[in-house]
């Protein structure tokens, strides 16, 4: 992993395991608030990713994108976790329909979005954001690179 002060971290992975392993030792670098971004394309890892923030955070549910039901919220050690997945919306309207900006910037709540890309409007505004870039880069291959924190 390098990193550029607090404002960068890269990361190459070769396996999902290795995703999963670099998104649970992110979680620590955590102190809620935060609101990630994901961004990449489909199979990209963005689910593999939630799911090792979710292991590093202590949640022992398990985690799925949760693309129907759009948001669930997970309970932690310290910190909660606010899953959405923003696939299936057209705009971020739907989102504050469904209650999600309560949990946007909560002390104990860190919120990740699948598919952020899809409601930049709300995501402009958070003092907190941390934007994460996951690409192919071969069959396992992946470039992650987490900003802006």
């Amino acid at each position: 992993m390098t990193s550029n002060g607090s404002r960068r971290i890269k990361k190459i992975t070769k396996s999902e395991q290795e995703t999963f392993a670099f998104a649970s030792e992110f979680s620590k670098r955590l102190r809620g608030g935060e609101i990630i971004a994901l961004y990449g394309d489909l199979g990209a890892g963005k689910t593999v990713f939630v799911r090792g923030l979710a292991a590093g955070l202590g949640i022992k549910d398990i985690v799925k994108s949760p693309t129907f039901v759009i948001m669930k919220c997970f309970r932690g050690k310290k910190l909660n976790l606010c899953h959405i997945d923003a696939y299936r919306l057209r705009t971020g309207t739907e989102l504050e329909d469904i209650g999600a900006m309560d949990f946007f910037g909560r002390p104990k709540v860190v919120t990740v979005i699948e598919w952020a890309e899809r409601i930049p409007e709300l995501l402009e505004k958070s003092a907190k954001l941390i934007k994460v870039r996951i690409e192919h880069l071969g069959k396992n291959k992946r470039k992650i690179v987490a900003s802006q924190f």
